[in-house]
Formats: C-alpha cells, sequence, structure tokens
C-alpha cells in the first residue's frame, strides 16, 4: 500500500510504499489485549507490602492466663485476629510478569500499525528533525498540523533537537524504532512515522 508523505511544515514530501504485511492487516482485538496486559503485567511495580504475625511490632507478653477466663485461649496480641495484629496471607512482594512469546508479540505489533492505518490516524513524515531545541516552534507545528495527541516513532536514533524540544509537550512522545511497543501506540490519537521509522519497522517485522 502507497501513503503519503509529508514534511513538518505540512508541505508534500513524495510517497512511501508500506508493507502489506505490516500495515494492511485486518486488526484483532484480542491479539492487542493481550500483549498490552503482557506490557501493562511487566512494568508494575509489584512491591505491595503486609506485615505478618512474626513481622508487627507488638508485646510478646501472654495476654492473659491460659485457664479459668471463660474465653478463648490466646498467647499473642500479634495474631491476625486482633487489632494491629499481623494480617494473614497478606500481599507480599513479587512479579506480576507472564510469559508471551516473541513471535505474538510481533504479530501484536503489526496488528497495532495496522489499526492506526485502517483508523486513517497514521502520518509519514519525510525527517523528525529541528535545527534549534526550541520547543515553541514544535509546539506550533504540531498544531499547524492538527496532532493532539500523538507519537513520533523515527529511526535508529531520534535526532536530539527534536527530543529536546518534545519533552516539554505533554501531547506528544517521541520514541526510537526500537523503543515501539503496542501500547505506546493504542493509547496515542496520531502514530507519526519518519520515513527512516517506516524502513527501521520494516526491518524488524518481517
Amino acid at each position: 500500500m502507497k501513503a503519503e508523505a509529508i514534511k513538518l511544515d505540512g508541505s508534500a514530501a513524495g510517497s512511501v510504499e508500506l508493507d502489506d504485511a505490516i500495515f494492511g492487516l485486518e486488526p484483532r482485538a484480542d491479539i492487542l489485549h493481550r500483549v498490552v496486559r503482557w506490557q501493562r503485567a511487566k512494568a508494575q511495580q509489584g512491591t505491595h507490602k503486609v506485615l505478618t504475625k512474626s513481622e508487627v511490632s507488638y508485646s510478646t507478653k501472654k495476654i492473659y492466663r491460659q485457664k479459668g477466663t471463660g474465653g478463648a485461649r490466646h498467647g499473642s496480641k500479634k495474631a491476625p485476629i486482633f487489632r494491629h495484629g499481623g494480617i494473614y496471607k497478606g500481599p507480599t512482594p513479587r512479579s506480576h510478569a507472564h510469559d508471551l512469546t516473541k513471535k505474538f508479540r510481533v504479530l501484536g505489533l503489526r496488528h497495532a500499525l495496522s489499526a492506526k492505518a485502517k483508523a486513517g490516524e497514521l502520518v509519514i513524515v519525510d525527517v523528525a528533525d529541528l535545527n534549534e531545541a526550541k520547543t515553541s516552534i514544535l509546539a506550533k507545528q504540531v498544531s499547524n498540523l492538527g496532532w493532539k495527541r500523538a507519537l513520533v516513532i523515527d529511526g535508529a536514533a531520534v535526532n536530539e533537537n527534536f527530543a529536546k524540544a518534545a519533552r516539554n509537550l505533554e501531547n506528544l512522545d517521541v520514541l526510537p524504532s526500537i523503543g515501539a511497543n503496542v501500547y505506546d501506540i493504542l493509547r496515542r490519537d496520531t502514530l507519526v512515522l519518519t520515513k527512516a521509522g517506516v524502513e527501521a519497522l520494516e526491518a524488524r517485522l518481517k
């Protein structure tokens, strides 16, 4: 499939041939859902922790005598049954990550790119670079192009001035091609690929 390319000032910059095996698939929500779940689970911190009976700070003195009180036998205020006692089977630090095959992750990225292309939310730009790292210049260009919430994916490396200028723009993310992922692609309204980014993604996903 063929897509028209533009420059950052909005002028035409020729056309680009996109691989149908990467940008022309029929997007499947179940594949995208599984890959996003894998990403978010892997990113989850998992540092939640409660104090167990052996960890709470409390006196170890026996509460009352063993017999003759008419109540249940207790030897410690640390028991989970008491207020301020230890928590029984509460959360402890662990990894929430689960496995997903590399082949399936590649498939998910192809479907994410195809979803953007099918929805008309894919924009190809010639290059993403600036002569000087000025946020005001980039903000004006983004506004003129009508990008509300955009993700820019460049080639192997991102232009330093462009990256610095984009750093202060809340509605603009910038990634090198190696950092392209399903979650970031789907959470932005517009996906912007440079010509170098298209070549790098096609080489990575073939």
